[in-house]
């Protein structure tokens, strides 16, 4: 078996490593192909705690790199994750029985107690890490009820709310404790809890303020802050809004608002109250005569918008409007409420660097009326909770924290999250979870917790199987309820059906398999340079050069009877694209020698030992 760096081969696998938790996206793609569902769900799941909710809401940066993509597009990644968390994950209720499989049974046991501040994605994420390693855990939430911006800045229409509760049930029947409605700097403090006796205490309090403008106005009645209507809008209460809404923003924060507003969100306490059927024909009516216009004013053009693409398309089908490159001068009003905006319009958004310094036309005002307006224009934390003698240092109203570590200058005290570094995807704060847990769990035992050790598998057969029809079958699409029925809190977004998930599943390159070159004299495969691989190359990503050309040889260069005259390498190297490659096993197949084969590598957990 030949010898390969690490980082050459986790480099060649781009979906594991955009993935802030590092889940083997490809290798659960594959199995979803294969019809092996419960094994893809293990492996979608044993990094991520919340991978039933990630399959609705993740930002998926692991599509971003997916190198399917520069053939077409990437591979659905979320979508399929979601296809298999609804058949094992919690939301099929038979999530217990696969986490066994998964974990295996706790052995270890131990006396301290961790307090774990929010129940957001790090919170839960870090709560769930540090419960499977045998500590007791609480969690403390300031709401009423758990979930942080998962339940109450996500729209219902993206994520269930029973489902962000199944997940949560899973974490708690592991022995975690959780208590709603007790916030930090009012029920307790960080010296109370240490008081308390625990050993150690958690930070995912979130970033859950909005950013103001300061523009004139914006103390009006009718001026809301985007995150402050998300969370009355997602706890059901009451929003007064009038017919015609403007919201203020151009991120997915901000498309999120524009949606919920669309929708009447002030709506859904009344509809909890109803049966299903009632509430969509409430809904289907407020629509219907117009209840609402929603229009999204942002400074960046279409094409700059940081929303994602697909959720500007899914707001412009849902009767969004939208006035791109204007930016508000000034709330109008009378009587002390608002009664419109005042924009001017943008002449560019970003200078010559790329920074954001946005630039406005002199004299191009234009008044646009409204009954309500709603700024989504980011967010930031609150840290009010923090006393001096907690020694914990902020920044920019940020924690600082050890990025290696995520402790903060207080010892025992760790933070993560939007709390630590700013607002950021779900699955980033997940991961900040786990590290926290991690690192806890070292400060406590005193010692380094065992590390994940990889090795290679080999193919023995030197061939490798797949349908070599895969390059031919376009990307399949959840299928999306139809635009008529998108009232209420119904999910917009469907799940694939098991034909289209197996089609997108083959599509996958397999990038965790890599075409290696090996010479053996006692094996017999020593290469013969026929140029077979070259000729049965789909992509011309193989080339036989001259060994003196070339300095620096890459991992899985083969070098062919190299022979030193004066200095200098002679012979033949066979290089690859790896960028390129498509990884179709044409080579392995061709190869009458046997010096190319398909190897494939997957780590494995291996207990060295503490210390």
């Amino acid at each position: 078996m030949a010898e390969f760096s690490r980082e050459w081969l986790e480099r060649n696998f781009p979906c594991r490593q955009a993935c802030p938790v590092h889940t083997e996206a490809g290798k659960y793609v594959a199995l979803i192909a294969e019809g092996r569902y419960r094994e893809a769900y293990a492996v979608a799941r044993r990094p991520n705690p919340l991978a039933s909710i990630c399959g609705r809401i993740c930002a998926a940066p692991c599509e971003t790199v997916c190198r399917r993509g520069e053939l077409d597009a990437p591979i659905a990644i979320r979508a399929l994750k979601r296809f298999v968390t609804e058949k094992f994950g919690v939301e099929s209720m038979i999530d217990f029985s696969v986490l066994t499989e998964i974990y295996g049974r706790r052995t270890d046991r131990h006396p301290e107690r961790i307090a774990v501040i929010g129940s957001g994605p790090s919170g839960l994420s870090c709560a769930h890490d540090l419960a499977i390693m045998g500590y007791p855990v609480t969690i403390f939430e300031a709401a009423s009820v758990a979930g942080g911006m998962l339940r109450l800045g996500v729209p219902e229409y993206r994520l269930p709310r029973a489902l962000i509760q199944l997940e949560i049930n899973a974490i708690l029947s592991l022995g975690v404790e959780l208590k709603t409605g007790a916030r930090l700097g009012r029920d307790f403090s960080i010296a109370s809890l240490r008081n308390d006796g625990y050993a150690a205490v958690f930070l995912g309090v979130g970033a859950m303020r909005s950013r103001d403008l300061t523009v004139p106005g914006v103390e009006l009645d009718g001026v809301l802050r985007g995150i402050d209507y998300l969370l009355n809008a997602n706890l059901g209460y009451k929003v007064e809004m009038g017919r015609r809404v403007i919201v203020i923003g151009g991120g997915n924060v901000a498309l999120d608002v524009a949606r919920t507003a669309a929708r009447g969100g002030e709506q859904e306490n009344l509809q909890r109250n109803l049966s299903i059927v009632q509430a969509l024909d409430v809904a289907r009516s407020a629509v219907r005569f117009g209840a609402r216009e929603v229009t999204l004013c942002c400074l960046e053009s279409e094409s700059e918008m940081p929303a994602a693409r697909d959720e500007v398309e899914e707001a412009m089908g849902e009767g969004i409007r939208f006035r791109h490159r204007v930016g508000p001068k000034r709330f109008l009003g009378t009587g002390g409420s608002v009664t419109g905006v005042e924009f001017l319009a943008v002449s560019r958004v970003f200078d010559e660097t790329g920074r954001f310094a946005p630039q406005f036309v002199e004299r191009s005002e234009i008044a646009v009326a409204a009954d309500t307006v709603i700024m989504a224009i980011g967010q930031t934390g609150d840290l009010s909770f923090l006393q001096p003698e907690d020694g914990i240092e902020t920044r920019g109203g940020r924690i600082v924290v050890d990025t290696a570590t995520l402790a903060t200058t207080a010892r025992g005290v760790y933070a993560g999250g939007d709390a630590a570094f700013g607002p950021r995807i779900a699955i980033s704060a997940v991961a900040d979870g786990k590290l926290a847990a991690k690192s806890i769990d070292e400060l406590l035992r005193g010692r380094p917790r065992p590390e994940t050790e990889m090795t290679v598998e080999i193919d023995l057969h030197g061939r490798y199987e797949r349908d070599l029809d895969f390059e031919g079958i376009p990307r399949q699409k959840p299928p999306m309820r139809p635009t008529s029925r998108r009232v209420g809190f119904a999910e917009v977004e469907e799940c694939f059906g098991e034909r289209e998930a197996r089609l997108e599943g083959k599509r996958c390159l397999h990038c965790w398999t890599n075409t290696v070159f090996e010479e053996s004299v006692e094996a017999g495969t020593e290469c013969i340079l026929c140029g077979g691989c070259q000729d049965v190359c789909p992509e011309d990503c193989i080339e036989i050069v001259p060994a003196a050309q070339i300095r620096d040889l890459p991992p899985a260069a083969l070098v062919i009877a190299p022979v030193l005259v004066e200095g200098r390498n002679e012979g033949w190297i066979i290089l690859k694209d790896e960028q390129v490659c498509l990884r179709c096993g044409l080579w392995a197949a061709r190869c009458p020698a046997g010096t190319i084969t398909m190897q494939s590598f997957a780590h494995k957990e291996e207990d060295r030992g503490r210390g």
